[in-house]
């Protein structure tokens, strides 16, 4: 990790240091992917058999996944493994649920009811990696919202493992979540089947999950096809960054710095801290903890794009964690809450030594699927909303319209619209011709 003080940065320099890795958006990758999803819209299930024969080497018989291989998923998991998506499903549903929006009723004058109401989004498609690293915890982070908004569809791509079958912890995780139909795919043309659909992958109207390069490029391809589907969020490589004062613990410290790193190799984790003896700790923790682990390699090339900065306060370390904007913002800080309010762009926020990354990656409540490269200035975390939309309702009254129709009229005129103000004064002249009918 290269290791700078802020205060000695100039405006440039700083800019440089928390510029992220690039994202690979070379024009080859956006043109494979096109290609891909060209062949899958024109080609169907046929296209989908040799992407995957192609594509991630293996011969698969069926797409979809089986009630047998439902079973056998079931079976191949012990009772602690069970438990434990249990139990993280349980705290997603409970947090989630607190989540589901309440119409809004107001009276503006009287005699005019406005309202805002919500309706789930019909068909989803939910996308779960399944690389070096299968995720059954994001299979939960997208079924569970999407079973709460009431998404009528809701079906489950997952890349093929190399039996041909789809990961058995994903498996058991999505039909927890109430989702029946799973397919073995992975990639662009997962991604493609879904928001196309094929023979045997239904269309849907919105795409959600994270993935790698391909995929991301393939999202916001289909998002702008008229005939594609809507994704959930604009998404660049993991990320976090942690903020440390005197008061933390190097050894935690590390470990959450690790715990990002090993995601991959564009993975990016930040330490912003207001002690120099810490930073030191910190990088003699991460040597020590970095050889234990199995993905050591993926970490050590994460690290080389990542750093360890000194600021002279709290204030700064905030004022720098907000302009970086992570998904992940850990403040192991003497009185994190504090400081709170202050911190304006974060995916998800951990607050003290007690609150390591890890728990919002698996089972406090929170969702994990957040919003990366700095997206996170302008979105939010996923949550049950994003499984919806809304739309406005207004009832008037005959009172109603009298009162609020000269004003509607008025500005109609203001912008050279004849029909809508004669829309209104049709309605008001009829009512004044019925109150003239009743006098005489």
């Amino acid at each position: 990790m290269k290791q700078v003080v802020w205060q000695e940065l100039d405006s440039d320099a700083r800019e440089a240091l928390l510029r992220r890795p690039a994202l690979v958006q070379d024009e080859r990758l956006q043109t494979e992917v096109a290609r891909i999803l060209d062949r899958v819209r024109q080609h169907g299930d046929l296209a989908l058999m040799e992407l995957t024969r192609e594509l991630d080497g293996l011969e698969i018989s069926a797409l979809e996944v089986t009630d047998d291989e439902f079973v056998a998923a079931e079976d191949g998991l012990n009772s602690r493994q069970r438990e434990a998506l249990a139990a993280a499903a349980a705290n997603i549903r409970a947090f989630h649920e607190a989540q589901l929006p309440q119409p809004v009723v107001v009276e503006t004058v009287p005699g005019v009811v406005c309202e805002r109401v919500s309706r789930p989004i019909r068909s989803v498609g939910l996308y779960v990696p399944a690389g070096s690293a299968p995720l059954p915890s994001t299979a939960l982070m997208l079924a569970i919202p999407a079973a709460l908004a009431g998404c009528q569809t809701r079906l489950l791509c997952t890349p093929p493992q190399a039996d041909g079958g789809a990961d058995p912890a994903i498996l058991v995780a999505a039909r927890s979540c109430g989702i029946h139909r799973v397919f073995k795919l992975g990639g662009a043309q997962a991604i493609a089947a879904m928001a196309f659909g094929t023979e045997t992958v239904p269309k849907v109207e919105k795409v959600f999950g994270p993935g790698n390069s391909w995929v991301t490029a393939a999202k916001a391809q289909v998002a702008q096809d008229p005939s594609g589907a809507a994704r959930d969020m604009p998404a660049g490589p993991s990320e976090v960054l942690v903020i440390a004062d005197d008061a933390a613990n190097p050894a935690f410290v590390a470990a959450d710095l690790l715990s990002q790193a090993e995601h991959g190799p564009d993975s990016q984790v930040i330490l912003v801290t207001t002690n120099a003896p810490v930073r030191a700790a910190v990088m003699e923790e991460l040597a020590a903890q970095r050889a234990t682990l199995s993905r050591r390699d993926i970490v050590a090339q994460s690290l080389e794009s990542s750093c360890a900065i000194l600021v002279e306060d709290l204030d700064t370390a905030v004022q720098v964690a907000n302009r970086y904007a992570p998904e992940h913002l850990i403040l192991q800080i003497e009185n994190p809450r504090a400081v709170l309010d202050d911190i304006q762009a974060a995916g998800s926020v951990f607050l003290g030594r007690w609150a390591p990354e890890t728990v919002g990656d698996y089972c406090s409540g929170t969702n994990h699927v957040l919003p990366t490269y700095g997206f996170a200035r302008s979105y939010s975390s996923l949550g049950v909303n994003d499984f919806l939309r809304s739309m406005t309702v207004q009832e008037l009254t005959s009172a109603g319209l009298a009162a609020i129709g000269p004003t509607a009229e008025t500005l109609a005129a203001m912008e050279g619209l004849d029909a809508h103000g004669r829309a209104v004064r049709r309605r008001l002249d009829f009512l004044a011709s019925q109150d003239a009918e009743s006098l005489s």
